[in-house]
């Protein structure tokens, strides 16, 4: 590309990849995205690490079976006074069983990319270097960093059905030199019309979507290998949040409560979402990790084919029931299981699991779900890509939140679906708020377990019963007193009872998470002002959208005189103040 051209053109940096932007809006950029993008490669590295081990395991597994049936054939060669074949015959029929038995293996092991019918020394499959799939490019940001950054990764294929979309990411590639162009390729293409009509052909499929990730999931669970990866995301968190109930459940199948939970609930609903179109080809879900930050979700999980475990996706699938009144919610499970000897009789749940009316303040139950309520992470998962992180902390640009939140994502309860807020059970009792570190003492020491979360800072998670906690809150408040409410208001119902727990304040030593007994940074504000979702490509850039993307964003779009914020504002109110006075 010539000097001239590429004075049209911003030279954006990320990582060891660098794109050439057009300063209007015709392609998607986001910089907030930076720490999707960073996580996603941390997974994504040790995908392929935890892939070469299995792929060693199974090499090793199938090497020992091979030298025991060798034995055997021996043996009964041996033995044999008179045999009908000759001995040379009968050793290549015992050979020939072992190409025959590789064939029924996991279809994750592959033959060698540069040539299909290589083989190891021992005759078994090598593995291949695995295909990435980037379904929505874009500028193909995404695709340039996995193919510099990730070693041992193989192609990766960018797919966009925007022309203008297509051109930038080609440009982008060549921009990168021969690395890029030996790795990427790009094609105008639906991508849901791609996946359905490449099976079973990509390792990792990356879905990173403006909006809603719904329409792509049926097509996505198809083109992973068995074993593979798909990373997920989902922006629309107004519908996920339960902003719109009735189109969450049209896009998702699964009904949101609003509750201070609901951004967990939104990675739950998504999980049971990608479960729901894996079960339809007899494939289950295996998450790895499951991520809430800025403004979106993202999920990472491992699909697998086997019709007998798809059996158990009613065992991680519950309902769940909110309280109108108070912070009480209780989870009903879909399905259960009977095992009688060697043998698992699938049942529906037993319920319902509450009473019409809430046992702690006697208000109705809203009703929602279903929700993924098994674990959303794989402890080993994330503190491999924990420690992996921090010993490259250098090749990640976003090194300091992604940071943050796999250190808090790694102390969470992993088997505790959902949170409690400390804030929100004091504003229902009208009371002063407990330190953090006494809330959580009266828990460790009345037996139970508690853990903060990724997703809110003054979250608990906890696998105390409510009624356990509404003791502890009882209490709290005959130690600091509050002033007489409604009788009919549901903390005075609450504190109209005697707590049976006599909660114990003391100070406890599993109060804390290592990470907050050495004060490593958890939560960390936004690095910038404008940090979050900015405008769809192809939008025209006004001054109306300052507060979207900043004076600078807008007065670089427009090209004439600067706008800026208090001005904008400034505007409104005299506008607003002219039309009041005619």
């Amino acid at each position: 590309m010539s000097a001239p051209e590429l004075d049209d053109f911003k030279i954006i940096k990320e990582g060891e990849a660098e794109i050439l932007m057009h300063a209007k809006n015709e392609v998607f950029f986001n910089k907030a995205q930076v720490n999707n993008r960073d996580i996603s490669i941390a997974v994504l590295r040790t995908f392929i690490s935890r892939r070469k081990e299995e792929h060693e395991t199974y090499l090793s597994r199938r090497t020992k079976s091979a030298k025991k049936a060798g034995e055997k054939d021996s043996a009964e060669c041996t033995d044999k006074e008179s045999s009908e074949y000759p001995a040379e015959e009968e050793k290549q029929n015992g050979e020939c069983q072992l190409p025959c038995e590789t064939v029924q293996e996991d279809l994750c092991v592959t033959l060698e990319e540069n040539s299909g019918k290589n083989m190891e020394k021992n005759g078994l499959p090598a593995l291949k270097a695995p295909r990435v799939l980037e379904a929505l490019s874009a500028s193909g940001l995404r695709a340039l960093r996995y193919a510099r950054e990730v070693d041992g990764i193989g192609q990766v294929v960018a797919l966009d059905n925007d022309k203008a979309s297509v051109e930038s990411c080609q440009r982008n590639i060549r921009f990168n030199g021969s690395l890029a162009c030996s790795k990427v390729e790009s094609h105008l293409a639906d991508a849901r019309v791609y996946m359905l009509t490449h099976p079973k052909e990509f390792d990792v499929v990356d879905l990173d979507p403006y909006g809603s990730p719904s329409v792509f999931l049926d097509s996505a669970v198809q083109s992973v290998v068995d074993g593979g990866m798909l990373m997920c995301t989902a922006t629309d968190m107004a519908v996920l949040c339960g902003g719109n109930g009735e189109a969450c459940y049209s896009k998702y199948g699964s009904y949101p409560l609003r509750g201070k939970y609901c951004h967990e609930m939104a990675l739950r609903i998504l999980l049971a979402s990608i479960e729901s179109h894996a079960n339809r080809y007899k494939r289950y879900i295996v998450p790895v990790l499951s991520v809430q930050m800025d403004f979106y979700i993202r999920v990472f999980v491992r699909i697998y084919t086997s019709a007998n475990a798809m059996k158990n996706t009613p065992l991680k699938l519950s309902y769940v029931y909110q309280c109108t009144g108070c912070d009480s919610f209780h989870l009903q499970p879909v399905g259960r299981t009977i095992s009688k000897a060697t043998s698992t009789r699938y049942l529906p749940g037993f319920g319902p699991v509450v009473p019409q009316e809430c046992s702690d303040c006697g208000k109705k139950y809203n009703m929602g779900g279903p929700i993924w309520s098994a674990p959303i992470h794989d402890e080993e998962w994330v503190n491999t890509i924990l420690a992996d992180v921090k010993f490259t902390r250098d090749r990640y640009p976003a090194y300091d939140r992604i940071s943050a939140v796999l250190t808090t994502i790694s102390e969470e309860l992993p088997d505790v679906p959902l949170f409690l807020s400390l804030h929100n059970l004091c504003a229902t009792l009208k009371c002063t708020s407990p330190s953090a570190v006494i809330f959580r003492s009266a828990v460790v020491n009345a037996g139970y377990r508690i853990s903060g979360t990724h997703v809110n800072p003054l979250g608990m998670k906890t696998d105390a019963p409510m009624d356990v906690i509404w003791d502890i809150m009882r209490c709290w408040v005959k130690n600091h007193p509050v002033k007489a409410q409604p009788p009919e208001q549901p903390g005075s119902v609450i504190l109209s009872k005697e707590p049976i727990l006599q909660a114990n304040f003391a100070r406890a030593v599993a109060s804390l998470s290592k990470a907050q007994v050495k004060k490593v940074a958890r939560f960390l504000p936004n690095p910038e002002r404008h940090w979050g979702p900015k405008l769809r490509a192809g939008r025209q850039i006004t001054s109306k959208h300052v507060s979207l993307l900043g004076p600078e964003a807008v007065n670089g779009s427009l090209g004439h005189q600067e706008v800026d914020e208090p001005d904008l504002k400034r505007q409104k109110t005299e506008h607003s103040a002219s039309d009041t006075c005619s």
